[in-house]
């Protein structure tokens, strides 16, 4: 079997990855910030569930993923098993708990009386959450990237949805252990490395951020 280009292994990674935090991001803001500032009823059960999730291993998502996209699952209709949509399902599966944790806690590290000033000031419910996600944009960024780093990071979700199909599903991390198996170490250092780079990129660009934030609250 011909290995797959490293470029398409990449490009597909990011695809599945960038494409799950996107999704991940959208739904856990908005699930973090009603967990943080609305009293609801169920409140606690909702943030233990929040707090479980982000504690289950990955494999654990992947293998629920895999048996309700299973040919005879409950959505085995769809055709997503060994899919890329699958594995972006997945993906979403395993980031989305990571960031509804990080937006709940950043917002509810705010100061308290922040929202009753902006309500004294006018601000309607759709300005007031707009303000607070503003104060709290450097945790609501780190949030969306630790969800990027978990989710390009796993294995075992990428493996049980996606199969780890040559020039369809195979993803860096599944290549990995492939090639490994296979006594490939040095295809396997090239992922890794590729994996490590990236790393740097986020925590670099993350930190650059930060930066630049306490450099505004300074002036």
């Amino acid at each position: 079997m011909n290995p797959e280009p490293v470029h398409e292994v990449l490009a597909r990674s990011a695809t599945v990855s960038l494409s799950a935090t996107v999704i991940a991001s959208l739904i856990g803001i908005a699930l973090g910030t009603l967990l943080a500032l609305a009293k609801l009823p169920g409140r606690r059960l909702l943030t233990a569930v929040v707090n479980t999730g982000m504690a289950v291993p990955t494999v654990v998502v992947g293998l629920v993923v895999a048996l309700l996209l299973w040919r005879s699952g409950p959505l085995g209709d769809l055709g997503l098993i060994y899919t890329v949509r699958g594995m972006i399902i997945a993906q979403v599966a395993i980031a989305t708990p990571l960031i509804t944790g990080i937006t709940m806690a950043a917002l509810q590290l705010l100061p308290p009386e922040l929202p009753e000033q902006l309500r004294s000031l006018g601000a309607n419910r759709l300005q007031l959450v707009a303000r607070l996600w503003i104060e709290a944009r450097l945790p609501l960024l780190a949030a969306a990237m630790a969800g990027f780093g978990h989710a390009i990071s796993e294995v075992g979700s990428a493996t049980l949805v996606g199969g780890n199909i040559h020039g369809q599903t195979q993803v860096m991390t599944t290549a990995i252990v492939e090639n490994v198996s296979r006594g490939e170490f040095g295809v396997a250092v090239v992922y890794g490395a590729i994996l490590l780079v990236l790393a740097f990129v986020v925590n670099g660009l993350l930190v650059s951020i930060q930066q630049r934030g306490a450099s505004w609250a300074r002036s």
